[in-house]
């Protein structure tokens, strides 16, 4: 296989986890207070949605770039 086709897996695998993941979140620090040696900082989350229109069209891309890249030249 090429490496288009690849490329084309890889899209519709990530098509298929973000239908079926889709949210996920993670946690960053964020400085709250910086008074010279005296540092405070809090645990900030974020969400992030990961919209099934997407996830669709990776699939149907992934799908289209897979099948150009078996062709033969």
């Amino acid at each position: 296989m090429r490496a288009i086709a690849w490329v084309g897996v890889l899209l519709v695998v990530l098509g298929v986890a973000g239908l079926a993941v889709r949210t996920f979140t993670y946690t960053t620090k964020e400085k709250v207070l910086d008074l010279g040696p005296i540092q405070a900082t809090a645990d900030k989350e974020h969400d992030v949605f990961i919209y099934p229109a997407a996830g669709i069209a990776a699939i149907l891309i992934g799908g289209v770039l897979v099948v150009m890249g078996r062709r033969k030249v």
